[in-house]
């Protein structure tokens, strides 16, 4: 009896945990890959091909976008760059000429060009700013390249190179391996009449890690059905509480002085919140509109509380068990996720190309709002919460939901009993099985 306790609590735990370790159940091989190309080695000068490549199907990389650093093992420099640009040239005194090189420092920190940059600076997939698009929203968006020429190399030949190490993307929740050399990339030309290959390639895989990228959650989730007259809000405190040390909000009524607030374009400024009870950055509300004979209909509305930023090509993954039955969805763009099939189906929403991709910052328009037709299955019923979403996600972070005691009710559906008033029931349970078996 202990081992089958034992082995139910397990099960529950494998399911109803978040995977805040950098895994994710939802899209088990994501990552994010660097791969070095090694194009040309002349023992003390070598040209580089970089390329970041985002493998993740729901987690984009928005402004202001990546930052790739490494450190040389020798004394190593840049001397020229296409499709990027060093953010500190570092100490040149080494060097003597009329043109010191692009960066000599030893560890490099490495952005992406502006998209209107002059074109005898690009380079393929350069120039969108370090922003990287999921693989599921837009596939022609999800790579950045750039290539590097170097001095200072004492490789007497291309097997010698000294491959960099300790990557990293300046990006929050990633973290990278050390490289790993693989096959060398082949190339083709002539439409593929035939191929080339670089000298050398190796591989720096990068890992997202929720619990990293931020301590507290940043959305919510509140519900509502048209056959119960309650909302159900936000829990509260899902994402901070208003007077906790470091937590600031925005009252109504007032106006923040936004050009006196601190911050580096380089970095993801600090969310600033509308005051809520939950002060979350993002709400989700999820509405059960109606009910045809066939059919239910559902409404999303995704709001931004936050005063002081927009959220361009932002996604929203849902977990539902009826999701493969979706047959229209109106003013989102929709993909199912359920590659490896699990009992609840699971989908990704997002914005329509210059319709509302853009979820702008806290505010009037600060919403986007989509609606969606599900076909009903054999034995289909409202009851126990069912029609509700068991996951939801917004930008590839968990958000909260609210407790499944308090979830809308059909008319005739009592309340669940909560522990506290169940506890006699329970104790007097017990004691009839002791005294009858026992």
């Amino acid at each position: 009896m202990g081992f089958v306790s034992v082995l139910v609590c397990l099960v529950v735990l494998s399911f109803s945990s978040t995977p805040s370790y950098g895994f994710d159940p939802l899209d088990p091989q994501a990552n994010i890959t660097i791969k070095w190309d090694l194009l040309l080695s002349t023992g003390s000068s070598d040209t580089v091909k970089v390329t970041i490549l985002n493998f993740q199907k729901y987690r984009h990389i928005e402004a202001p976008g990546w930052k790739l650093g490494w450190d040389w093992k020798g004394k190593e420099a840049i001397s020229s760059i296409f499709g990027a640009e060093a953010t500190q040239q570092g100490d040149c005194s080494r060097f003597k000429g009329q043109e010191l090189p692009h960066c000599c420092d030893k560890h490099p920190v490495v952005i992406d060009l502006l998209p209107g940059a002059p074109y005898n600076t690009r380079f393929q997939n350069c120039c969108k700013g370090g922003v990287l698009s999921s693989m599921t929203q837009d596939t022609s968006m999800y790579a950045a390249s750039f290539q590097i020429a170097t001095v200072g190399s004492t490789a007497a030949n291309y097997s010698d190179f000294a491959m960099p190490e300790n990557f990293t993307l300046g990006l929050p929740g990633y973290t990278c391996g050390q490289p790993v050399e693989v096959q060398p990339t082949r190339i083709p030309v002539d439409g593929g009449r035939r191929w080339t290959q670089v000298l050398r390639t190796w591989n720096a895989v990068c890992g997202y890690s929720s619990f990293l990228a931020s301590p507290s959650p940043k959305c919510c989730v509140s519900l509502s059905a048209f056959y119960d007259s309650r909302i159900v809000d936000c829990s509260t405190c899902s994402c901070g509480c208003q007077g906790q040390p470091g937590s600031k909000c925005i009252k109504d009524g007032e106006t923040p002085a936004l050009l006196q607030q601190k911050h580096d374009p380089n970095e993801e400024p600090p969310p600033l919140v509308r005051c809520t009870d939950h002060m979350c950055p993002i709400q989700i509300h999820w509405h059960v509109k109606e009910s045809y004979r066939q059919y239910w209909r559902v409404k999303m509305t995704i709001r931004n509380w936050n005063i002081i930023k927009n959220y361009s090509q932002w996604n929203m993954v849902v977990l539902h068990p009826n999701l493969k039955n979706i047959t229209t969805v109106f003013s989102f763009s929709y993909a199912s996720l359920n590659e490896f099939r699990t009992t609840n189906d699971s989908g990704m929403f997002w914005g329509i190309k210059y319709y509302n991709d853009m979820l702008l910052q806290e505010g009037h328009s600060g919403n986007v709002q989509s609606e969606m037709l599900l076909a009903k299955e054999p034995g289909f019923s409202f009851g126990g919460g069912w029609a509700f979403p068991r996951r939801i996600m917004f930008n590839g972070d968990e958000c909260v939901m609210p407790q499944p005691d308090n979830y809308p009710r059909l008319p005739n559906a009592s309340p669940p009993l909560s522990f506290a008033s169940s506890f006699p029931l329970l104790s007097f349970s017990t004691l009839l099985f002791l005294l009858l078996f026992c």
